[in-house]
């Protein structure tokens, strides 16, 4: 089998019967499991089957197996000959580490809401050059939604090359790298020195920004103190204080617009999505963004009854982590879970500087599932 992760030292079979189901297989360990024959020759993975560079599925499972396949153990492995003559081999290990009931060892881990004493995972920079203290850090910013790196370089351009130590940057009309400090003539509100609300980045986008960094190469001026609150555990609170307003904010859509010289962007979805088990999707709360209302009128009264709650909840002390980003820290956080925001600052008082980029989560899920190939156990 032509695999990146590891399976060799699985235990090997020592039994292979067919049955009315299909398959049924068992491990020396006494591991039992069941399969249809059609997950096998679906399986295959012999260069006709499987493509040998790419390892992508070249067999096609749309005909059913009418005549079960002869079935022989070699030495802990399993040969199966087709009745049309096709020939599959299958390592007893991979067998092992793909059967259903196992638990994939490149699993993502599960978000998971702040505690009462939360406080982000910090890693060095020195250790994030590692496999493992990157493989931690990206498990903290997956599993919490935020996490830092501390002791970094105070050099222009490290935001950028950190992220894509693991994937591309996602540009948007901001560009690839943006600045955030204050300037003249500002087209966003980050640009200036006015303390910003919570918030989530471009929810005017039909996907916003999942991953963002923040990379601190500068910050002398009193206040700009950063705000955090974690989505998960606020639509949990919500949930429970406030159904109705769950339920408003959740199956309404309303209308979000970025409009300056050379850009109008926009997008009408609901504050908050839940998925089918109701737990959070992401959110889309963004007020300086938010467009006109368009809501039947003897709506409107309610939705913002439901906005109201909301905010509050976002903006109480029981929910909001305030702490001082300091120059060589680079925080990096779920934009699409976690909202962002920062005290007001007073621009004399010293220079602040942050660079800023945008990170898919899908990069950051395949970076770790790259990096647990390295200590992953093969069963």
């Amino acid at each position: 089998m032509s695999e990146l992760m590891p399976y060799d030292h699985g235990p090997a079979l020592k039994d292979a019967t067919l049955t009315d189901s299909g398959l049924s297989l068992t491990w020396q360990d006494g591991t039992q499991t069941t399969l249809p024959l059609l997950w096998f020759r679906d399986h295959c993975a012999c260069q006709a089957c499987r493509h040998p560079q790419t390892r992508e599925r070249l067999y096609l499972p749309l005909d059913d197996i009418e005549q079960a396949p002869s079935v022989t153990l070699a030495d802990g492995h399993l040969y199966l000959q087709w009745h049309d003559g096709h020939d599959s081999v299958f390592h007893s290990g991979w067998l092992y580490q793909r059967r259903p009931e196992a638990t994939r060892v490149s699993s993502l881990p599960n978000p998971t809401p702040w505690r009462d004493d939360f406080f982000p995972e910090r890693v060095r920079h020195a250790d994030f050059m590692t496999p493992a203290g990157e493989k931690a850090w990206l498990t903290a910013l997956l599993r919490d939604g935020l996490a830092l790196i501390t002791d970094a370089p105070l050099v222009e351009e490290e935001v950028s090359r950190l992220a894509e130590r693991i994937g591309p940057q996602r540009t948007t009309n901001f560009g690839g790298r943006f600045n955030v400090r204050s300037k003249p003539n500002p087209n966003n509100a980050a640009y200036t020195a006015v303390g910003l609300p919570l918030h989530i980045d471009l929810p005017n986008w039909q996907q916003p920004p999942d991953i963002q960094l923040l990379y601190c190469l500068q910050n002398d001026a009193s206040g700009g103190e950063s705000l955090f609150a974690d989505g998960a555990r606020v639509i949990d609170a919500l949930r429970e204080q406030d159904p109705e307003a769950l339920a408003i904010l959740s199956e309404t859509p309303i209308d979000f617009r970025f409009q300056d010289n050379h850009h109008d962007i926009a997008f009408k979805a609901p504050v908050i999505t839940l998925d089918s088990q109701g737990e959070l999707m992401e959110i889309r709360l963004n007020n300086w963004i938010r467009d006109t209302l368009h809501l039947p009128a003897e709506k409107m009264t309610a939705w913002y009854r439901a906005y109201k709650v909301l905010w509050q909840l976002f903006h109480s002390e029981a929910h909001q982590l305030e702490f001082t980003l300091t120059p060589g820290q680079m925080v990096a956080f779920d934009n699409r879970r976690v909202l962002h925001g920062r005290r007001e600052f007073d621009p004399n008082s010293g220079a602040r500087h942050l660079q800023g980029t945008y990170l898919d989560r899908d990069m950051l899920a395949s970076r770790l599932r790259v990096l647990a190939r390295t200590t992953a156990p093969s069963q």
